[in-house]
């Protein structure tokens, strides 16, 4: 490396406008990268603020050198078509108009100049796409995040990659690519995937609820569509009684692999979910891959290496120690009128035998209409009371039901408590926290969608184990006779834990194959519809 502090990089940044005003004439490269566009691409391409913030302490690095051979940049160009394995398109990266220039003998010196900004600009690009994310986060698929919590990109140890892989672009490009195991799993399985010729099947009609052993026209597409997908053998015998075919035991059984692999409910019952899970083309589900490829990207840069992970699409927790899952339970989230938020925080405390202060939106649409039916017998058989705003009691029989003003309702601890026993709090401005619940045959369902935007969280008291695990013996015996005692206290964490709570529909499972999860919020489409528009040069 040239500099053992990298941060010099932008100190030197700085004065490369000055360094460009010396007298000494400019050689045909600082030309070039003092214009503001790309004369050689046709239309001239226009070099973006974002580009200039790389190009130019890039070349300083380099004294203003060409980068670039005919080795190295034939090397390019290969790994720049191997981006299609990652989910991102090589056409964004100049690709085609490269290959263009490079056959090109004899090359006059401006046009050498631009070829090699050309290049580096696709270089620099694709670095940073494959080690943050082709799109900003922030603009299609928000993450809130405490605004102390973000952190200013510091592009110095990229630029260092990008500088020492110019000798073999590969080893670049790998050292950017993220590390993060789902990534690598999932990148791996997209790229043999797409080496392959998509397989075809038609469309499954809607109609009754399909159930085992009912007589169906539409068993023989339900039968072709799984042996598709390897659920079925191809020798599979259709079964065909005297009214017709029959959805038979190895059909039904084939279909509940299929609904497991898709995170729905595996009664071997075809409804409208799981034909619309059947029903997306193998061209749709490459889409959907080449989405949480990028998802991926953001996750890895966002996750911490011992944090709480909150899978919201799969409805699952894990807390990571150095990276490694260590614990891992099912969880139940919100409904898609009241989804669960993606957000990243810091877990500070624990409220013990909690009561459960009704949200707004909860009051509004849940409970009111029940108050106004009967307001003190709800309130005595629910363990509630009413309360203002500073936590004062209030007589439910002076509330005005039909416009209760500012009063709040509030639910006693209890087995009755929705909260459970625990409630596992971080600041966010949602007021969602993770919780334990009495509901909790709800776990063994598929999908797990039946919260107003809290996490109910399966065996929460494993999780707080872990939360506490660097508290003292002495400090974790305290806790729990606190907890023990039924009383409602808060438990400080000996230190913050971070969480994350993000989304993705799409992993590699334990069997090698891809696993598909009902994108339950909408996200993909909008998504999908920001990564294409991205690839238009």
């Amino acid at each position: 490396m040239f500099y053992r502090d990298l941060s010099i990089v932008w100190a030197l940044a700085l004065i490369a406008p000055l360094a460009l005003a010396e007298d000494q004439p400019l050689s045909p490269l600082e030309q070039q990268l003092a214009a503001p566009s790309l004369a050689c691409v046709s239309p001239a391409l226009s070099l973006s603020a974002s580009d200039l913030e790389w190009l130019q302490p890039f070349y300083l690095l380099r004294g203003a050198q060409p980068a670039w051979n005919e080795p190295s940049l034939q090397a390019l160009l290969v790994q720049l078509e191997d981006l299609a394995d990652d989910g991102l398109e090589p056409r964004a990266y100049h690709l085609e108009p490269l290959r263009t220039l490079a056959a090109v003998e004899q090359p006059s010196a401006t046009l050498s100049a631009c070829i090699e900004v050309l290049a580096s600009t696709a270089y620099l690009q694709a670095l940073r796409d494959l080690a943050y994310g082709r799109l900003e986060q922030a603009r299609v698929e928000p993450l809130w995040q405490p605004q102390d919590s973000v952190e200013a990109p510091n592009h110095a140890p990229l630029l260092a990659i990008a500088h020492a892989g110019l000798a073999a672009p590969a080893d670049a490009f790998e050292q950017a690519r993220p590390t993060f195991a789902p990534y690598r799993e999932l990148r791996q399985r997209y790229a043999a995937l797409r080496r392959q010729p998509l397989p075809q099947w038609l469309a499954i009609p809607s109609g009754s609820l399909l159930r085992p052993g009912a007589v169906d026209a539409r068993v023989p597409l339900l039968e072709q569509r799984l042996q598709v997908r390897g659920d079925l053998s191809q020798g599979s015998a259709l079964f065909l009684g005297e009214d017709g075919p029959v959805y038979g035991t190895a059909l039904v059984e084939a279909v509940k692999a299929f609904q497991r692999d898709h995170l729905l409910k595996p009664d071997g019952v075809v409804g409208p979910a799981t034909l619309a899970e059947l029903n997306h083309s193998a061209s749709e589900r490459m889409q959907q891959i080449r989405i949480n490829l990028e998802r991926m990207r953001w996750l890895a840069r966002t996750l911490e290496p011992t944090s709480v992970l909150i899978d919201v699409a799969g409805a699952e927790v894990m807390f990571l120690r150095d990276g490694v899952a260590v614990w891992q339970a099912r969880t139940q989230v919100g409904r898609p009128a009241r989804p669960t938020p993606l957000l990243r925080s810091s877990i500070t405390h624990l409220t013990l035998n909690p009561t459960w202060t009704i949200p707004p939106t909860i009051l509004r649409e849940d409970k009111l209409p029940e108050l106004r039916r009967d307001a003190l017998g709800y309130l005595a058989a629910n363990h509630m009371r009413v309360i203002d705003y500073d936590g004062n009691p209030v007589d439910p029989r002076s509330v005005d039901w039909e416009r209760p003003g500012r009063v709040m309702i509030r639910q006693d601890a209890g087995a009755h408590s929705p909260l459970g026993k625990v409630a596992i709090r971080f600041p966010n401005p949602f007021s969602v926290y993770l919780h334990d619940t009495p509901s909790q045959r709800l776990f063994d369902n598929l999908p797990r969608l039946f919260s107003s935007g809290c996490v109910r969280i399966e065996r929460v008291t494993e999780l707080v184990e872990h939360l506490l695990a660097e508290a003292t013996p002495g400090e974790r015996a305290r806790i729990a006779r606190q907890w023990e005692s039924g009383r409602t206290l808060r438990a400080n964490l000996p230190r913050p834990v971070p969480i994350l709570m993000a989304y993705w529909t799409a992993q590699v499972g334990a069997d090698g194959q891809v696993q598909f999860r009902p994108d339950i919020y909408g996200h993909d489409a909008r998504l999908l519809k920001a990564l294409e528009a991205s690839n238009r040069i």
